[in-house]
């Protein structure tokens, strides 16, 4: 996902969407623990996700709606 398309979103939809992706996170590191991870490189493609949301969140906040 891109961050232009992430600043698209409004607040409470970045909040569901963090929420979503730690989720995901969470069962993406449980499914490695017990060997069963089809993709691996999805661990590190969803924590970029999540920086670049947690980044956005950071952007509205310090700047509000103008950026």
């Amino acid at each position: 996902m891109k961050a232009e398309e992430l600043r698209k979103f409004s607040d409470a939809e970045l909040g569901g969407k963090l929420a979503e992706l730690k989720d995901e996170l969470f069962k993406l590191r449980f499914q490695a623990a017990i060997n069963q991870l089809e993709n691996p490189m999805r661990i590190s493609a969803v924590k970029k996700d999540i920086a670049r949301v947690m980044t956005v969140q950071r952007d509205k906040a310090l700047h509000g709606a103008e950026v």
